[in-house]
């Protein structure tokens, strides 16, 4: 109870590694393998279903249409469907979407500046563990 005597609602950040944490589902979403191309993607523009497939790439329908379901469910993306034939459905962020969008991007700009130093400690693992398995064979 907080100092008034009421219930103080409790921090998500604080229960983000509890299985069923709003938070944890909502962060897994936006930081998926797909979720955060996308994301990206969208923040540039707008884009039919199979442009954001092109420019996204690598992904299959399926992963994408799912993808961007959760994404839409969350209310990060905005899916508008036009009453025309062939039918045209187009996709774009929402305001909360363009806010998650600006996040991942930054994270995505700091891991493009990390790489090298990322290399550089993978081979450093990756020579040690040589060095291990080699002195544990002789």
């Amino acid at each position: 109870m907080g100092v008034s005597g009421v219930d103080e609602p409790k921090s998500l950040l604080a229960d983000v590694d509890g299985a069923m944490c709003p938070a944890r589902l909502v962060l897994e979403h936006v930081t998926s393998r797909w979720g955060v191309l996308i994301l990206i993607a969208l923040s540039e523009r707008s884009y039919r279903f199979s442009e954001l497939r092109r420019r996204v790439g690598r992904v299959s329908e399926k992963m994408l249409t799912q993808t961007l379901q959760t994404l839409e469910r969350d209310g990060f993306v905005h899916r508008a469907a036009q009453p025309v034939i062939p039918p045209r459905v187009d996709y774009s962020l929402t305001a909360l979407g363009e806010e998650a969008a600006r996040q991942v991007r930054e994270l995505a700009q700091w891991t493009d500046h990390r790489v090298p130093e990322v290399e550089r400690a993978r081979a450093r693992y990756d020579e040690a563990r040589r060095e291990r398995a080699t002195d544990r064979s002789q």
